[in-house]
């Protein structure tokens, strides 16, 4: 094959006469991957480029690689299921791929090699615009920075040229480039080198004066060919006198999975340097997350930038107890002499001033790695000029910004495809399959933590690679995890390098990342954090986790707190002494807290969603309760809260805690109901049903409420035969509580066996438990249950085929929920009158009500009704012509379908197709 980006975009393989027009979908999609880094995109960033400003639809980026794989084949185009588009072609079938190769191999040979390796480049580049006729303002950006990938290769090739004394060239470009870029500062230096001498004095000084009239004082670099030329100085190529510092350490191992953070902070130092500005550049992240490994691949693709040179500093904020942070003013004393004239400046304030002076008219990249805290960088930071420094730390230096203009980047997690790449660098690709998955239980294990991914990865090394599967068993034991995490040689632990950062923290910063770590996750909210500084001894939460936020130990997540899997259990296994004080009073007080907080909130929520239920919960004591201000707050609530609240109810019968084993459930189905979390409720409820029977407080009410609760989840997931079982077992429990909240349990009982006997088609019966219902209803004075009682009734004739009855009925129980505040009565009564009128033909009457019955459901988010009421609405409005509102109809049966699972989605998708 044969691809071409630098310019049209085009794409000639060997048997097809056309592959894709060149302004095409996978002509763009061809073009962005060439030009990423790997050749490897995420899906947000592919759908952002070939589909701007429209909403985010995954299935057209799928297309898009799916037209591109039928012509290069799944070897270029592979199919993966993670987030990212990933190109694999030879190197050499590209013309950019060959022009990167070119520079690349540049860099490792002699002056005269280099310039005959960069014209060879070069000539890849056409004059003519790359990415040509792509359209949008993410191709328009990406085209500059080929542009700029191209001026810097004209200045690495100038600058071979000179040293090669290939004057030829060097004149012949020089003076192009000059002529061509008169905004640019670069080429006048090249310009200088080639004709400088050859110009009258009277005129080079003319030259020079409007030069740095334009662009200000030239930089060292510059100065020395001036003079040069003047004949003040010697050869620019063996002038020694002013050697540029040079100190970046040399390049760690490969950098994967951070290509989007390293493009685009490359491209913001690119922009503020042509508006003449520097960059302060933070890059903060836990511990061992790869910060360090970030930033020498940064400074090396930023290194050509900066002509004044490269100093470096390890500032060992987090070194240990036995190795305090380097003292800024130490480091000074290594800068200063780098950065002539020599300073004889004393103390730190001067020592500072006179590092911001030299670097004023000088253009010095400088990485300073793993800094403490904002005092000890703050006299390293330049004032004016173009020189960038690149800082490291554990701690995010939020009080550094509050003094000085900082571009701050946070490490994160590896996704899980790098991952698995990272471990199998060295592994033959021949065996990787056969252990696909000991690797995947090993990169869950690892949490895409880098530090932990490369002592598993070096312990492989020591190993037969049949031993993998044992290796993943013993990164699975909770309480040896971090001893695993650990080589043999002790050089690399995971543990080691979290230790440094706790040892850091105030002790209540360190106590309460050790309750977050009881806390079972995986978020918190600020709330639930605040009761925890309660438990015990109470602390001052609020600045303990904006402290373990800062320190990158709890990530903050929109609202809600994280901890990263390794920081939760070396909290919980290794923090426990470093806390003073009662460990076990304080871990029962914080379990107390946790399974309150979420109790009171879950049940504060769950009122907004069946105001009818009661259920013993009692007031909250020390937790606090967010309520919520309608329905819609409160599904959101508990969307934000559902994983949290069921690793909560794990925790209770982890703990053997009973309230919280049943309550906790109970107050919990509601939401699992209509958001369609059945299997989830199932095992919430078995646990529900084991701690009713045993807890001192529940009442036989309660018992029948949680088998209710049991038949109602099996109902739903059609396990009619055990649903009534279930509700024969809750009929007896209430009937033997004489009282109005037996009552009520009774009729409620009834009702649901009822409902269910329906579905068996036993309609005698569940006719005669409807109106055993509707009486007790009538007689407790509840208009809801009722309604709901007669719905059941009306929707037992309209089985029959009783038409007149069924409707009348049904108005009936409209005529008595309607002046309730149960909108979700309502709606189920709007829908049986809805399929009634529509059995009784009535067809212009249905509709209306099955709009009605849906656009309630919508509003409560009850998504399994909305959908079930969508889906038969969308065949009625077909049959009235309303082709269009069908197809409305049906798009939404689909959205609700793949919010509950995706059950049912193709044949949704099959309905649809010929309505379009």
């Amino acid at each position: 094959m044969d691809g071409r980006v630098l310019g049209l975009v085009s794409l000639e393989v060997p048997g097809v006469k056309r592959v894709f027009g060149p302004t095409t979908k996978p002509a763009a999609l061809f073009g962005l991957l060439v030009t990423s880094p790997d050749c490897r995109c995420s899906v947000t960033e592919v759908f952002g480029y070939l589909w701007p400003g429209r909403e985010f639809d995954r299935q057209l980026v799928d297309r898009a690689m799916a037209d591109l794989r039928r012509v290069l084949g799944e070897e270029c185009v592979p199919r993966t299921s993670s987030g990212f588009c990933v190109l694999r072609v030879p190197r050499q079938s590209v013309d950019y791929l060959r022009f990167l190769e070119g520079l690349q191999r540049a860099e490792r040979l002699p002056w005269l090699e280099q310039v005959d390796v960069l014209s060879r480049a070069l000539s890849e580049f056409p004059e003519e615009e790359p990415l040509r006729g792509l359209p949008g303002q993410g191709f328009a950006t990406r085209r500059l920075m080929l542009y700029e990938s191209r001026l810097a290769a004209v200045r690495q090739q100038l600058e071979a040229a000179w040293h090669a004394h290939d004057r030829k060239l060097l004149c012949s470009e020089a003076e192009r480039w000059y002529r061509r870029l008169p905004d640019e500062a670069w080429p006048f230096r090249y310009y200088l080198l080639a004709r400088g001498r050859e110009v009258p004095r009277t005129e080079l000084e003319k030259t020079v004066k409007r030069w740095r009239k334009r662009f200000g004082m030239p930089d060292a670099a510059l100065q020395q060919v001036i003079d040069w030329i003047r004949g003040d100085a010697a050869s620019p190529s063996t002038a020694v006198l002013v050697p540029l510092p040079n100190q970046l350490p040399a390049p760690g191992r490969r950098v994967l999975g951070r290509n989007d953070l390293i493009r685009s902070t490359v491209e913001l130092v690119r922009q503020r340097q042509a508006a003449g500005y520097g960059t302060v550049i933070v890059i903060s992240g836990m511990a061992g997350i790869g910060k360090t490994t970030v930033a020498l691949e940064l400074a090396q693709q930023l290194r050509e930038r900066f002509p004044d040179g490269a100093l470096y500093a390890e500032l060992r904020g987090f070194a240990g107890d036995d190795t305090p942070p380097v003292s800024p003013e130490h480091v000074l004393d290594r800068f200063l002499p780098e950065l002539p004239p020599y300073s004889s400046a004393a103390g730190l304030d001067d020592k500072a001033t006179a590092l911001r002076s030299a670097l004023a008219h000088r253009s010095v990249l400088i990485l300073l790695d793993d800094a403490r805290d904002a005092r000890q960088v703050l006299p390293l930071l330049p004032g004016t000029g173009t020189s960038t420094v690149i800082i490291t730390s554990r701690s995010s230096l939020l009080d550094l910004r509050a003094k000085h203009d900082v571009h701050l980047y946070s490490v994160g997690r590896l996704d899980d495809e790098t991952a698995v790449s990272l471990l199998q660098e060295r592994v033959v690709p021949q065996r990787r399959a056969a252990y696909g998955q000991a690797f995947d239980d090993l990169v869950k294990s690892c949490a895409g933590h880098p530090l932990a991914l490369t002592v598993i990865a070096g312990r492989l090394e020591g190993r037969p690679l049949g031993t993998i599967v044992e290796l993943a068993r013993e990164l699975k034991e909770e309480q040896r995890k971090l001893d695993v995490l650990c080589d043999p040689q002790g050089e690399l632990s995971v543990e080691t390098a979290l230790n440094l950062s706790a040892r850091a923290l105030s002790e209540e910063a360190r106590r309460l990342l050790w309750q977050l770590a009881i806390h079972p996750g995986p978020s918190i909210g600020w709330d639930a954090v605040m009761d925890l500084g309660l438990a015990g001894e109470p602390i001052r939460a609020d600045r303990a986790v904006e402290e373990l936020v800062a320190a990158n130990l709890a990530e903050l997540r929109g609202d809600r707190y994280r901890l990263h899997d390794l920081v939760r259990n070396f909290a919980h296994y290794r923090v426990q002494s470093m806390v003073h004080g009662l460990h076990q009073e304080l871990e029962e007080a914080t379990v107390r807290q946790v399974l309150e907080h979420q109790l009171q909130n879950v049940r504060a929520c769950d009122r907004l969603l069946d105001a009818g239920r009661v259920l013993p919960v009692g007031d909250p004591d020390d937790v606090t309760v967010a309520e919520p201000d309608g329905l819609d707050q409160a599904m959101a609530l508990l969307d934000a809260e559902y994983d949290t609240v069921r690793s909560c109810i794990e925790l209770a019968v982890a703990r053997g805690s009973e309230r919280y084993m049943w309550l906790l459930p109970m107050a919990l189905m509601t939401y699992q109901w209509r958001r369609h979390h059945l299997t989830a409720a199932m095992e919430g409820l078995g646990a529900a049903s084991e701690a009713v029977e045993r807890a001192v407080t529940a009442t036989l009410v309660d018992r029948a409420m949680v088998f209710r609760m049991l038949a109602g989840t099996n109902w739903r997931r059609a396990e009619y035969n055990l649903a009534a079982a279930q509700l024969r077992r809750a009929v007896l429990l209430s009937s033997q509580e004489d009282s109005a909240a037996g009552r009520l349990s009774l009729a409620r009982s009834l009702h649901a066996l009822a409902l269910t006997l329906r579905k068996q088609q036993h309609w005698g019966e569940a006719e005669e438990h409807h109106r055993k219902a509707l009486n007790l209803y009538r007689e407790l004075a509840d208009p809801v249950g009722e309604a709901a009682a007669l719905n059941g009734i009306g929707t037992i004739h309209l089985d029959r085929g009783e038409l007149d009855t069924a409707l009348s009925v049904c108005r009936s129980a409209r005529f008595v929920v309607e002046p309730t505040s149960d909108q979700g009565g309502l709606a189920d009564v709007l829908y049986t009158l809805a399929k009634i009128h529509l059995a009784r033909r009535e067809r212009q009457m249905a509709l209306p009500l099955f709009r009605e019955a849906g656009e309630m459901y919508r509003r409560q988010e009850h998504w399994p009704n909305e959908e079930k009421v969508q889906s038969i609405y969308a065949d009625a409005l077909v049959a009235a012509g309303r082709r269009g509102e069908a197809v409305a109809a049906l798009e939404r049966v689909i959205m609700l379908r793949e919010r509950m699972g995706g059950a049912g989605v193709a044949e949704a998708r099959r309905r649809i197709e010929p309505l379009r």
